[in-house]
């Protein structure tokens, strides 16, 4: 069964505290750490939780010119080039494009100052219940509290820690014979529960790639799920195609070992012809990566990969929204409540039935060089804050130590978008504080160049990924979020990167006196991903 924890609850149902003794383990169970009963939890009212890696790997789990990539490879194997310790394992992705390493899932319970009070350790152990994530993996971990705010969500791959190229692993029961990568490991979603059990719930979703965020829909018992899928050839798999953005699943009450995975089961499809562009690549226009539910209407992000518009989208439960592929929620429109229907004969030449629109006011061009949507929060139903990644152009200047297209984008940082005459107007970006394209030190970390690269291995703030924010009694707003790299590194996502915390004006027309505050640095080997606050006092 689920392993169980004793908890707290609060008023309204929001999980107040872990109250398991400090340093307490058992076998596949989450170990937690923190300070005296009562003080400490992962769900606590008025404060964050924040998940992260770690990188576990030993030197010696990759070996030069003898550790054979991509994992599972039956042809067109490499040797490594480098061994497995951290920063320069990641060197790795220079003759395995899929290199990645596996690493255990941590979520720290911090104050609004950002100070830790507690962390939370994801089972990792192989005889139980168990989950990891991608170390160098940016998009995943994004964390949701569910509808009744009762539960916490996030996804993970159900693999061994510290094993190589686990995020573009096939899973199970869809395999891509033209993937690289010869393993299989199912995704799921993590729901820390209000009854006190952290459960995972299994899916064949997402083969070739990553699960990205969920939420937990408590009314009707149903998550919806962001990420992306394939990596091998084109045509895809009908399996890939139906895997990939948009995804819907029931919670399961079994333990991994007796979960039985069906199909991928997809709840929203978007195609670039709804835009009047023409058909590129099926099953990419949707990889999606930030994921909220505002209102009963579902939104997600796309702002990467070679296909595609990088903006805001919505699932239309109503058939009405956009008929041309752009438009407005219809106001009282319900959440989903099945999955999307397809005829696998037709998949891989039509994709999914079309059901989601690009929010008006939202980019609507291909191939976007200055669009990078990543986390959302909406401050009311007029007002939205969106985190742009940021280009991730790490072209340096040495005379002034600085990356140039980083600091030089106007895009980047935390949007401002308030909804006026029918459609979502930008009011203004927030970069101030950011240090854009500004190099920093983090403890531990290298210093100097890397040789793989002839570039600093320095990371800078690039933009942000995932946000979560609080609107007090006088108006003032609050964000807090988690910073995107570029550096010198050959993959920029095992980057040491940042929480940030800056605080606006919920009517304010301009950024002017907004500010953001480093509130912590990962350190080496230590990566951010996911924030959100838990409301209440």
């Amino acid at each position: 069964m689920p392993s169980r924890l004793t908890l707290a609850i609060a008023a309204g149902g929001v999980l107040s505290g872990l109250l398991l003794a400090p340093g307490t383990t058992a076998t596949a169970a989450p170990a937690w750490h923190g300070g005296s009963p009562g003080h400490h939890g992962v769900l606590l009212p008025g404060h964050l939780v924040l998940s992260r890696t770690v990188y576990t790997a030993g030197k010696d789990s990759v070996v030069p010119g003898v550790t054979r990539l991509p994992a599972g490879c039956t042809t067109a194997c490499v040797t490594a080039v480098a061994d497995g310790g951290y920063p320069e394992v990641f060197n790795n992705e220079s003759v395995d494009a899929s290199f990645g390493v596996s690493s255990p899932i941590l979520l720290d319970a911090l104050t609004q100052s950002g100070r830790t009070t507690g962390t939370l350790n994801v089972p990792t152990g192989l005889n139980g219940d168990h989950l990891v994530t991608s170390f160098p993996s940016k998009s995943e971990l994004g964390l949701s509290l569910s509808s009744n705010g009762g539960a916490l969500t996030f996804m993970g791959y159900v693999a061994p820690v510290n094993s190589p190229d686990v995020s573009n692993s096939n899973t199970p029961g869809v395999v891509d014979p033209t993937n690289p990568v010869g393993t299989s490991y199912y995704r799921a979603v993590a729901e820390l529960r209000s009854n006190g059990s952290l459960g995972f719930t299994e899916t064949n979703a997402y083969s070739g790639n990553n699960g990205r965020a969920a939420f937990l829909d408590d009314a009707d018992g149903r998550f919806f799920m962001a990420g992306n899928a394939g990596n091998g050839g084109n045509p895809q798999p009908v399996g890939v195609i139906a895997g990939a953005g948009a995804q819907t699943a029931t919670p399961s009450r079994l333990p991994e070992s007796r979960q039985q995975v069906g199909p991928p089961t997809p709840v929203g499809g978007f195609s670039v012809t709804e835009l009047g562009d023409k058909a590129d690549k099926v099953g990419k226009d949707t990889n999606f990566r930030g994921l909220t539910v505002h209102d009963n209407v579902v939104y997600l992000t796309k702002g990467s990969g070679g296909n595609g518009v990088n903006t805001v989208y919505f699932i239309d439960t109503t058939g009405h929204a956009c008929p041309t592929g752009v438009g407005l929620p219809v106001p009282g429109a319900p959440l989903p409540t099945r999955a999307l229907a397809y005829d696998p004969a037709t998949l891989q030449s039509t994709g999914l039935p079309q059901n989601m629109c690009v929010l008006k006011g939202f980019p609507t061009a291909l191939k976007s060089t200055t669009s990078f949507p990543f986390g959302m929060w909406f401050a009311d139903s007029t007002t939205m804050y969106v985190a742009d990644e940021g280009n991730g152009s790490n072209t340096y200047d040495p005379a002034t130590g600085r990356y140039t297209d980083a600091a030089a984008q106007a895009g980047a940082g935390l949007q401002k978008w308030v909804l006026r005459d029918g459609a979502w107007t930008l009011a203004y970006t927030i970069q101030h504080g950011l240090d854009l394209g500004s190099p920093y030190t983090a403890a531990g970390y290298p210093t100097g160049d890397n040789a793989a690269t002839g570039l600093p291995w320095a990371p800078a703030t690039d933009g942000l990924r995932t946000i979560t924010g609080k609107v007090g009694p006088d108006g003032t707003v609050t964000v807090w979020a988690v910073t995107s790299t570029v550096s010198g590194a050959t993959d920029e996502g095992a980057d040491p990167n940042r929480l940030v915390r800056v605080t606006d004006r919920l009517h304010a027309t301009s950024a002017a006196g907004d500010t953001f505050r480093t509130l912590r640095t990962a350190r080496s080997g230590e990566a951010l991903r996911g924030i959100v606050y838990v409301p209440g006092n």
